[in-house]
């Protein structure tokens, strides 16, 4: 899947105009049979089905709020297949709309698509969702987690879900799919694994009543366990194999620290194996979607808990003050819906004090600080263009492109970790001062 890029000048890039608000339009009869009618070939040779639970309270055009997680492309027809003829709205990423200005940007939002920016704060989408649920009478479907899993278990929530959830004050219903993310990991260079069939359960996970008997903590814990999923135990479970040659093709992007060595960005995923460069010990992914030391010890079977273990040394990282990453990159920009802007080159860091971006011969200067957001919009392979990280505001965003090996599921999991410490550590500034008032 490719998008419309366009090179520019810096300059001119950041005066034009952000793309305008527009009020989201309720999806009419027309068009959700026109997408569900599209969904056809996207699902075929999937042998999709689903489950039902406790549906049959809701009515069948009653607004609701939806949430489903996020595992691969797969998502939208799964949605589609299983919500029609309800009428809902699509929270889609803001990047999802370059190109479609004027009569495409028109049938985007026609088909009920709301646009974003991943991992921005944006109240703006806040009141788009309530005026959907409340004026429109149209269901919004969600998904959470922002961006795509990296490891096949759930990419953090935001911790004011429950909040949420208290305001929109309307019925929640929960889509968890089974076997996308299997067939289609974001790893694994938008190769297909065509054998893998694909399911989901749909189900009520709130009622009206749920929402006001229960209290914000307890409405965020029921989603932390509803999203408490992992795609590779579910494989093993499911005793689903996966004989694709090229099944570890890009398997490094998410464990790219040798447990054997030590070294970072030394891995390489090709075929069925994963080998660290520097040590040249190497591991095979099992069709059950395990590893396997091809000589020694296997440090990790489960690749979730290899990628957990990357994350505490990140953390170790960061509270010792040593985390950085420093690298230079490509910068390209999004500010309005005619095209990705290729901007020119810069230089990106990212420490404790946060992300820093300079470039474009010293045009450009971005800083983002930790507590700007718990996660990180970063991703692999991006629209073709390379693996990527991206920071910004509502007004633009910055995709930088590493020109080395920095990893950037490695940038991601340092952004998340800061963001807790962060948090962590201003409660315990503020608790003293509670406490003498």
């Amino acid at each position: 899947m490719k998008t419309t890029t366009q090179k520019a000048d810096y300059e001119i890039v950041a005066a034009k105009a952000p793309y305008p608000h527009k009020k989201p339009k309720k999806p009419n009869l027309f068009f959700r049979t026109l997408i569900r009618l599209l969904t056809i070939p996207g699902l075929g040779g999937t042998g999709f089905h689903y489950t039902s639970e406790g549906m049959e309270a809701l009515g069948p055009e009653e607004p609701c709020l939806i949430l489903m997680n996020h595992s691969c492309f797969l998502d939208m027809e799964i949605a589609y297949r299983i919500l029609y003829p309800r009428p809902f709205q699509i929270v889609a990423t803001s990047d999802g709309f370059v190109g479609m200005h004027g009569l495409m940007e028109w049938l985007m939002r026609s088909i009920g698509c709301i646009p974003t920016q991943k991992f921005v704060t944006d109240l703006t989408l806040v009141q788009d969702m309530d005026y959907s649920l409340h004026k429109l009478k149209s269901s919004v479907l969600l998904y959470p987690e922002a961006s795509y899993s990296f490891d096949g278990t759930c990419t953090p929530l935001p911790r004011k879900m429950g909040v949420l959830l208290k305001r929109f004050d309307v019925p929640v219903v929960m889509i968890e799919t089974f076997g996308a993310f299997s067939r289609n990991p974001l790893y694994n260079e938008l190769q297909v694994r065509k054998s893998v069939p694909v399911s989901a359960r749909v189900r009520l996970l709130y009622t009206r009543e749920d929402i006001h008997a229960k209290t914000v903590e307890e409405l965020s814990r029921g989603l932390d366990q509803a999203f408490g999923f992992d795609h590779f135990r579910w494989q093993k479970e499911q005793g689903l194999e996966i004989t694709d040659d090229f099944r570890a093709d890009g398997l490094h992007r998410i464990l790219y620290r040798c447990p054997s060595c030590g070294a970072e960005g030394k891995t390489k995923g090709k075929g069925t194996t994963l080998t660290c460069s520097a040590c040249g010990k190497g591991w095979t992914l099992t069709p059950l979607g395990e590893l396997e030391a091809v000589d020694g010890d296997t440090e990790f079977t489960h690749i979730p808990d290899w990628y957990a273990w990357e994350r505490a040394q990140v953390r170790r990282e960061l509270e010792d003050g040593t985390y950085r990453l420093d690298t230079d990159v490509d910068i390209a920009m999004l500010v309005d819906f005619r095209a990705i802007y290729q901007v020119g080159e810069g230089h990106l860091v990212h420490d404790t004090t946060g992300f820093h971006l300079t470039g474009c011969d010293g045009k450009l200067r971005y800083d983002q600080k930790p507590q700007t957001c718990y996660g990180l919009y970063a991703d692999y392979y991006w629209y073709e263009l390379g693996d990527m990280v991206c920071i910004g505001d509502n007004k633009r965003l910055y995709y930088c492109f590493p020109k080395t090996d920095a990893p950037v599921a490695k940038a991601r999991l340092a952004a998340e970790e800061l963001y807790k410490l962060t948090k962590a550590r201003r409660r315990k500034t503020t608790q003293p001062a509670e406490a003498a008032v």
